[in-house]
């Protein structure tokens, strides 16, 4: 693990010049929708300072004011060394609709809350002070994904304060020439022992220069392969060695849990002339993930995923992690526990904590925050949002599942709405077309249409209930029994075609508390023995299953009102790390 990659906002993508644009900017409310008739624009009296990249409703931000306000503006200043200087800004995530103006001058437009959006603002830059003002637009709709985020005045059941505006990182980068990568797909084949590279070139229009693509993999500082050709087409391929070679035979470094390799690569990209037009660091690892015969397999052995669900909260700061140190020491403490994955709930995380997965082995179910209606309003916000999401993360050896719907949230008629069935299926294929590798989860729980793995959410808790319920594996594939009291395993017109069987939900046990509002799944309990005795015959009982393959425990964290989490809102342990760790990592004996 290198502090470079750990602390920059695109660990895969890495160029030589970039700067931070988190920290202080002006802030103003903008109830009355006012600030674009009145050319705020080009800059405005602020009302607070706030810290980037926190949400005002959050105590981080220096605000904390929790109700809605459904417009916001920034604005902040950075220098320039010279007019015209090539920059990118770039951001994380805004939620939800974004404007951004550089010297009063529109630099573009974004809607969605999740991915990075960036703008080339090299045109609006002059030398000198520059001035970036950020308009946010964001509703209590249903129609746009907004994951744990509550639509009421007020928390409810399991969902929480709602976040508005830049909630991730921002940052600029200097590019050499307006020729640029715009990104590279890499793609492990580990049974070929080769990764292949596809670059995408951003130029501008009309361009028609000759380009040469560049590669030169090392592993640990050593030369792997490399290879340097013109690119011909937009999207080409370029197959690369993996294997060292001070042992050709058996020598691909392999990503797994135990041993999270990463191969160093450096891309660059030439003119006809040989001239360096740009330069990016990267990296990978090679690993594989398919599925066969009602198995999940890793790099070709059986694997059987003790998964751990992660919200990703912070009292202090909500969805938006308070530093990467933060984000480390989740997944610590998540390998203490005894998993070797996470599902991180409702939520596209940081990219850096994907990076810091890559590096300390952490397998990642990557899941699409919810909309809570369907109609043709929700899912044109939804699919470019999940497609851009999928591009994004692609790279990272971490991520071996996607998860894009989650208990029939925004889908609440799938059982039998044929439309809704299509959006699931549209959206599966789609995500396929871009990665025909990682298994998808169309409606992680119940209610599956087409699926590469039949997940199910059940907050059983008594350990001979659950052994009972689950003994005949055909009753339970074919739809003999209820998940949730309203729930099948399949929608009407799907059914079983052996998948492998995951309990991707259970548990979420809680401490007794006095406070009415705080909750867990089942009854409360009172001490540390009772805790264990429950947890340890729940997971008893998944574990006999042989045609059960994996499961993932709710939670790690208490989250606000929900405090069922194996740590508290702190990140301490509520009870002893050994007992649970050992319950985990029986299965592997």
């Amino acid at each position: 693990m290198t502090t470079e990659r750990k602390l920059h906002p695109r660990p895969q993508f890495i160029r030589e010049n970039w700067h931070s644009l988190e920290g202080q900017w002006d802030f103003k409310f903008d109830d009355e929708n006012e600030g674009v008739a009145k050319q705020w624009c080009q800059g405005f009296e602020k009302d607070y300072d706030i810290t980037v990249p926190f949400t005002y409703e959050t105590k981080m931000s220096g605000i904390h004011q929790e109700e809605h306000h459904p417009v916001v503006w920034y604005q902040r200043g950075f220098e320039a060394a010279h007019d015209g200087q090539m920059l990118t800004l770039y951001f994380e995530g805004v939620d939800y609709e974004t404007t951004v103006w550089v010297n009063g001058s529109v630099a573009g437009t974004h809607r969605g809350a999740s991915e990075r959006f960036s703008f080339d603002i090299s045109s609006l830059v002059k030398a000198g002070a520059n001035q970036i003002v950020l308009r946010a637009e964001d509703s209590m709709d249903c129609e746009q994904p907004r994951g744990k985020q509550r639509w009421k005045q007020d928390n409810f059941g399991c969902w929480y304060v709602q976040n508005t505006g830049i909630w991730k990182t921002v940052w600029l980068e200097e590019r050499k020439t307006a020729v640029a990568l715009e990104l590279v797909k890499i793609t492990p084949d580990l049974d070929a022992d080769q990764v292949v590279f596809q670059p995408e070139i951003n130029a501008p229009a009309g361009f028609s220069e000759d380009l040469v693509f560049e590669a030169v993999v090392t592993f640990a500082g050593e030369a792997v392969s490399e290879v340097r050709s013109g690119l011909r087409q937009k999207m080409q391929k370029f197959v690369l060695e993996t294997r060292l070679q001070e042992d050709p035979c058996w020598g691909t470094k392999v990503w797994n849990p135990q041993e999270p390799n990463l191969y160093d690569v450096v891309f660059r990209l030439y003119n006809g002339a040989g001239d360096l037009l740009d330069e990016v660091n990267s990296y990978f690892g090679m690993r594989k993930i398919h599925i066969q015969d009602g198995q999940i397999l890793l790099n070709n052995t059986t694997l059987y995923q003790r998964l751990i669900l992660d919200q990703g909260y912070w009292p202090e700061s909500s969805i938006t992690p308070p530093s990467v140190a933060a984000l480390e020491l989740d997944i610590q403490r998540i390998k203490e526990l005894g998993y070797n994955g996470l599902r991180k709930h409702q939520k596209l995380e940081d990219e850096r904590f994907l990076y810091l997965c890559d590096a300390m082995g952490m397998l990642v179910w990557s899941e699409m925050p919810s909309t809570y209606a369907f109609n043709d309003i929700a899912v044109a916000n939804f699919i470019p949002e999940w497609q851009a999401i999928v591009k994004q993360y692609y790279n990272h050896p971490s991520i071996i599942t996607w998860v894009p719907f989650n208990e029939s949230w925004g889908i609440k008629d799938i059982a039998h709405d044929k439309e809704q069935q299509a959006f699931t299926e549209t959206v599966y294929y789609l995500t396929k077309a871009y990665d025909s590798n990682r298994p998808v989860i169309t409606n992680d729980g119940w209610v599956h249409t087409i699926s590469d793995i039949l997940t199910l959410h059940d907050y059983e808790e008594y350990g001979e209930a659950f052994a009972a319920r689950y003994a005949d594996k055909e009753a339970i594939v074919n739809n003999g029994i209820q998940f949730n009291k309203d729930f099948y395993a399949f929608a009407d017109g799907y059914g079983y075609r052996g998948q492998p069987v995951i309990i991707s939900e259970f548990g979420g046990i809680a401490f007794s508390t006095s406070k009415k509002d705080e909750w867990g799944y089942g009854h409360q309990v009172r001490t540390d023995e009772e805790f264990m005795d429950r947890f340890d015959k729940i997971h008893q009982a998944i574990q006999d299953l042989p045609y059960v393959v994996g499961y993932c425990y709710t939670q790690l964290t208490d989250v606000e009102q929900e405090v069922n989490g194996l740590l508290d809102v702190d990140r301490q342990p509520k009870l002893a790390v050994p007992p649970i760790a050992a319950v985990n990592e029986r299965r592997l004996k």
